[in-house]
């Protein structure tokens, strides 16, 4: 074989080494989000499931507190839990006769499900799992915990949801007690543009009549054109 070619060849064998290299330590040591996991699952997840860490309480579909506190008392750890939720995820049986309520498949992907699940993983019937505290009040924390940046843009919450309406502009002008009509019961005037069905209506029984409150108030404060009538 020609020197040069075969100079050339040695240089190609050592860059394909170089890349395959790069490639095995970029996928073998990327960590899972579990931040980012949380504000994905609340997005994406939370309309549908509970999940006490997220703050969620959905029953649409499974609860998964209930779902993996079992195994997780038996030993399960959270890497395997997370091996459970991605091919669910990725491919989900239906949990109904009805399609049309069963969870779609990829509802995230890639980057986003490695996330997701680690962050299920993680936190998933874990006993005594709550929300983290947030700063900016008792109403600020009312909206954390019941995940309800994970729908809806509000500046002051630094969420930034589009599975509903964005706060800041569509709050201004609503009194307190339509603001909470809007919370306990969203069937009742469904924003324009939204499908129906997609706000839990479980709220007037999950969040108690004085968080209730703080959660009106921390809106009207927040979006600070909103009305101030009387019914908070």
């Amino acid at each position: 074989m020609p020197r040069h070619l075969s100079r050339h060849r040695s240089l190609l064998s050592v860059a394909a080494a170089a890349i395959f290299a790069l490639a095995v330590t970029g996928c073998g040591t990327t960590k899972p989000d579990t931040e980012r996991g949380r504000t994905l699952f609340v997005a994406n997840c939370g309309t549908c499931h509970t999940l006490a860490q997220a703050g969620s309480t959905a029953v649409i579909g499974p609860n998964l507190d209930h779902a993996f506190a079992a195994a997780r008392a038996t030993g399960m750890d959270s890497n395997t839990i997370k091996g459970v939720v991605i091919p669910q995820v990725e491919h989900p049986r239906p949990s109904t006769d009805n399609p049309a309520v069963s969870m779609p498949a990829g509802i995230v992907e890639g980057n986003d499900l490695q996330d997701v699940a680690a962050y299920v993983g993680m936190y998933a019937g874990v006993p005594g799992a709550a929300p983290p505290t947030v700063v900016g009040g008792p109403g600020a924390q009312v909206f954390a915990s019941n995940g309800c940046g994970g729908c809806h843009v509000l500046a002051a919450s630094n969420s930034g949801g589009v599975t509903g309406p964005n706060l800041d502009k569509a709050l201004p002008g609503n009194t307190a007690a339509m603001i909470k009509t809007s919370i306990v019961d969203p069937e009742k005037e469904i924003a324009k543009g939204y499908p129906a069905g997609v706000m839990p209506a479980t709220f007037g029984q999950t969040i108690s009549p004085t968080e209730l409150d703080q959660l009106v108030q921390y809106l009207l404060d927040s979006t600070s054109k909103g009305a101030s009538g009387s019914g908070g």
